[in-house]
């Protein structure tokens, strides 16, 4: 009789800790999913970080890229800087870009405004004569100051004689050299001043 109730707690006892293995297993084997799963998440976080961090680089590199194409380049860097000049106090003076060409005559300082009387008072500095290719086209004479201004000369077309002028032709180019008219010269349209470049000459 004991030896049967022996054996029966024997067998009890196994069953139960048969019972309490099994639910251990379960339980780990429903926790290893979640685990997985978490796992999966954070590795899929890292990777759209990556990807975000890739598409990041390339639209900066695009839009660098964007730029330096969109940046135009100075049509007027390939011109010398006189010639640039040339044009644009053609253009601000006289107006006229439709010259068929520009002539351009240096005149030294202490050379004579009219030369064809003793009289004549000198340029206290060089200056410069800019020329359509007929008279009609007009010109100027002027000197530049080097900060985007020049002083205009009032020099006549033609020269009158000591005896169609009031003053004598000393007072009368005097007049001419003290009577300067500063002038702000603009930039002016690039293409005007590209294309009147093309007519210079001299």
């Amino acid at each position: 009789m004991k030896k049967r109730i022996l054996i029966i707690m024997i067998l009890a006892i196994g069953f139960l800790l048969m019972a309490c293995s099994a639910g251990k297993q379960q339980v780990v084997e429903q926790a290893q999913p979640d685990q997985e799963s978490e796992s999966g998440d954070v590795a899929s976080g890292e990777t759209e970080e990556e990807v975000d961090s890739v598409d990041l680089a390339e639209a900066t590199s695009q839009d660098q890229g964007q730029e330096e194409s969109g940046a135009t380049e100075d049509p007027l860097a390939a011109y010398p800087s006189e010639k640039i000049e040339y044009a644009r106090v053609w253009l601000q003076v006289i107006g006229n870009g439709d010259v068929e060409e520009l002539n351009v005559k240096h005149i030294s300082a202490g050379e004579q405004l009219n030369p064809y009387d003793d009289k004549s008072v000198a340029y206290p500095e060089d200056v410069i004569v800019l020329s359509g290719k007929a008279m009609v086209d007009g010109f100027v004479t002027y000197s530049g100051n080097g900060d985007g201004t020049i002083n205009v000369y009032d020099v006549p077309s033609h020269w009158p004689t000591s005896e169609q002028i009031e003053e004598s032709m000393e007072e009368y180019t005097k007049g001419i050299v003290e009577g300067t008219e500063k002038v702000s010269v603009d930039t002016g349209d690039e293409e005007e001043v590209v294309e009147l470049i093309g007519k210079i000459s001299g």
